[in-house]
């Protein structure tokens, strides 16, 4: 990803293979990938001075670590939308900017909050059926989605900034959202559910997103429940379509993807 900027030595797996460091540090007892071993090879401190260091191995797990933005492709482009793509990605991370590719509608790039998150979603969604087609879902060679210059007429609404979204489901360290990340099932599980809202105006919601096999209430807790659609295409289609929903003054919604049954 650091190909062509200056202070990054370009690295092939042949040059780690043989112990070649990217920032040429001595190659002796090196990890694959170029991470020096605590006293093997390592630079010596007199020579190379330990910011210099610091700020090489910085760059080294940076480099590993990969990008924020991932490519995902083979939509439809009769239903993708900015903010679709936003509430299916956004059940493995904070989505940041969503750009639908103006000359290839099938295609979208999405910007995470983080690279781990990236990756949740390229592990969880690549090759999941979404709209009736199996998505593929990669890391892209971009660092950020750009935002388009103003006066730009040809954008249509293709590229959205959730920056500042009220609805990221991880804005909270250490929130039980971070434990509960599951793969596209067909059960889902509801959240945030208020009294005056019953199980026949739920069941109805979804069904027009599919049918909806089973229905439970959390005996100690009626603000959450599991609802059973008849696929995992229907679960994702359910989601995207009611995640969000308001259902009272300043409630809304909350579906994630669950590995319980019913």
């Amino acid at each position: 990803p650091f190909a062509g900027v200056p202070g990054f030595a370009a690295m092939s797996p042949l040059g780690a293979a043989q112990g070649a460091h990217p920032f040429g540090l001595p190659g002796r007892g090196v990890f694959p990938g170029g991470v020096p071993m605590a006293g093997f090879g390592m630079a010596n401190p007199g020579q190379f001075g330990p910011a210099r260091m610091a700020m090489g191995m910085g760059m080294q797990l940076q480099q590993q670590v990969g990008s924020s933005v991932i490519l995902v492709s083979n939509l439809d482009e009769e239903k993708v939308t900015p903010d679709a793509l936003f509430t299916l990605f956004g059940v493995y991370g904070d989505v940041h900017r969503v750009k639908i590719l103006f000359n290839k509608k099938d295609n979208a790039l999405i910007q995470m909050a983080a690279p781990h998150q990236a990756g949740l979603a390229i592990t969880y969604l690549d090759k999941v059926r979404v709209w009736g087609k199996n998505i593929r879902v990669a890391q892209s060679r971009h660092a950020i989605v750009q935002m388009p210059k103003e006066g730009q007429p040809q954008d249509a609404g293709l590229t959205k900034d959730f920056v500042n979204s009220p609805l990221h489901r991880f804005k909270r360290p250490g929130s039980k959202n971070c434990q509960n990340i599951f793969p596209p099932s067909a059960v889902l599980h509801l959240s945030n559910i208020p009294p005056i809202v019953g199980e026949e105006e739920l069941t109805s919601w979804f069904e027009d997103y599919g049918s909806v096999k089973a229905f439970k209430f959390f005996q100690k807790d009626r603000k959450m429940a599991l609802i059973q659609m008849n696929s995992v295409d229907e679960a994702i289609d359910g989601l995207i379509g009611m995640h969000n929903t308001q259902l009272g003054e300043n409630c809304h919604l909350r579906v994630s993807f669950s590995k319980s049954t019913i």
